[in-house]
């Protein structure tokens, strides 16, 4: 785990959406310390007007390039790692596509994830990279 869906308008090029993708993942490994072989991503192609949005919050403008990010992973990471996760995220995506950082939200969900996943066969796997 974790499982990540990442929910962007559809006009954006398929090099760009494979670099957001990329970004997320790489940026799991390096702040979650997740195996480089748990790559679980669904990209969400949306049109412009299904994508909602405000044009400023908490400061924040937002533009018609807005992407989603949802990761559902395991209970377990301090706050200052989930802090440098959004941050190694949004970094990395705006270097690496037209995405501007502000217009990269990032939505954490967490479970026990010691019995909420199963990545195959009906069966619960034990996943040896989390503290139990």
């Amino acid at each position: 785990m974790p499982f990540v869906r990442i929910s962007l308008p559809k006009k954006l090029s398929l090099e760009t959406k494979n670099n957001i993708s990329e970004s997320i993942h790489q940026s799991l490994i390096q702040e979650f310390n997740i195996p480089s072989a748990d790559y679980f991503h669904v990209i969400e192609e949306l049109e412009t007007h299904q994508i909602k949005y405000p044009e400023s919050y908490l400061g924040i403008s937002h533009s018609n390039e807005i992407i989603y990010v949802q990761i559902t992973a395991g209970q377990g990471r301090t706050l200052e790692q989930k802090k440098k996760l959004y941050h190694q995220i949004a970094t990395r995506i705006a270097s690496t596509t037209p995405i501007l950082i502000n217009n990269v939200i990032i939505i954490l969900l967490e479970n026990n994830g010691l019995e909420n996943w199963s990545f195959g066969n009906g069966e619960i796997q034990e996943q040896k990279h989390l503290k139990k």
